[in-house]
């Protein structure tokens, strides 16, 4: 049924056979489980990606977080937008103690080095080294290699589709975190 009348030309929603209603319900409800299955996708790709970062840290002999601080180091420098300290800390979600003591371990480990790159002089850029990049590269070039083959499966217009609808979950969980989330979580119910 797609134009909302039954094979016999009743409507969708006709009270006198009790079918529109039932229908109704049964759409919802696929809806439900097609939201619940999307969800449960990206609830284990998320957990997949957060697995490939901790097999990088131990193939490098990081701490999970130390290579997570590394991994966004590469990615802000692939995207052309180096982070700051202070930007890292956010994305790592740690205090500025914390990321300072983080940097100094992969800085002298060799994998990070701190550049001032801004007229303002004491604004730091993190910058991957020289020696980590083609690692980095060796590590995750089985990964992405694998996600643009499945991503090629797929037409241009529904890959933008799907672009458009992760800004939407983006989007909506920034907003989530700055509003309701703003202070740990919404008020607990009343015991």
């Amino acid at each position: 049924m797609t134009n909302g009348r039954g094979a016999d030309g009743s409507s969708a929603a006709d009270p006198a056979d009790g079918r529109g209603a039932a229908d109704e319900r049964g759409t919802a409800d696929r809806d439900a489980v097609r939201v619940d299955r999307v969800m449960d996708g990206l609830r284990a790709f998320g957990a997949n990606y957060t697995e490939f970062t901790r097999r990088f840290a131990t193939w490098l002999g990081l701490h999970s977080t130390d290579a997570a601080a590394l991994v966004e180091i590469l990615y802000a420098e692939d995207q052309g937008a180096p982070l700051s300290p202070a930007r890292l800390s956010e994305r790592v979600s740690l205090s500025s103690g914390a990321t300072a003591i983080l940097l100094k371990r992969l800085e002298q480990a060799g994998h990070i080095v701190r550049t001032r790159e801004s007229t303002d002089r004491r604004v730091v850029t993190l910058r991957s080294s020289p020696d980590i990049r083609p690692r980095a590269m060796a590590f995750f070039g089985p990964y992405s290699e694998r996600m643009a083959e499945a991503m090629a499966a797929y037409p241009p217009e529904e890959i933008e589709r799907f672009e458009q609808f992760l800004g939407t979950l983006r989007s909506t969980m920034d907003a989530l975190l700055a509003n309701e989330y703003e202070n740990g979580g919404p008020t607990p119910p009343a015991p």
